[in-house]
């Protein structure tokens, strides 16, 4: 048997994560002692493990608690289980591509600033005579992107002594 303490060493979690998922409902498996304190058995870090990847995922606790309460009813529900992961892995392989535009996009504006700053004047971006950004800058960087063998050299802005003084 494990306290909330070593629950929280081993998992890497919070103790006040820990209750916050017992508050809510999420640890109906776990049992308490003469004194109220929560005893975690061996196979509760398997669900502890679910839940907190779960809410990490973004997953709201009431559909936490659901999938945990399929847990709790056994067999008759493992097409259920696995569908409700299934339908989760689509909407986080989704989340983690759109977050995967905004930084790729992230990183081109940390160039376009970078090159600026080297260059003295954000003009050398401006198509010829204007002061609007050349749609070819952008190709420009995925060139740059597509050949470079380390990101940080091409994206980060390397400070000089005297600038940070």
């Amino acid at each position: 048997m494990y306290s909330i303490g070593d629950i929280a060493k081993l998992m890497g979690i919070s103790t006040s994560a820990i209750r916050f998922y017992d508050r809510q409902g999420l640890l109906p498996f776990v049992e308490r002692d003469k004194a109220g304190r929560r005893r975690f058995k061996p196979n509760d870090l398997n669900f502890i493990e679910v839940i907190d990847c779960l809410k990490k995922s973004g997953v709201p606790v009431k559909d936490i608690a659901h999938f945990v309460g399929l847990c709790m009813k056994g067999d008759g529900t493992l097409q259920e289980r696995y569908d409700y992961l299934d339908k989760e892995e689509e909407m986080l392989e989704s989340r983690i591509s759109q977050m995967q535009k905004q930084l790729d996009f992230l990183r081109y504006k940390k160039w376009y600033y970078k090159t600026s700053v080297e260059a003295g004047t954000e003009t050398i971006h401006f198509a010829p005579g204007t002061k609007t950004v050349d749609p070819k800058i952008k190709e420009q960087y995925e060139t740059e992107l597509a050949h470079c063998t380390n990101l940080r050299d091409l994206i980060d802005l390397k400070q000089n002594s005297a600038h940070n003084q």
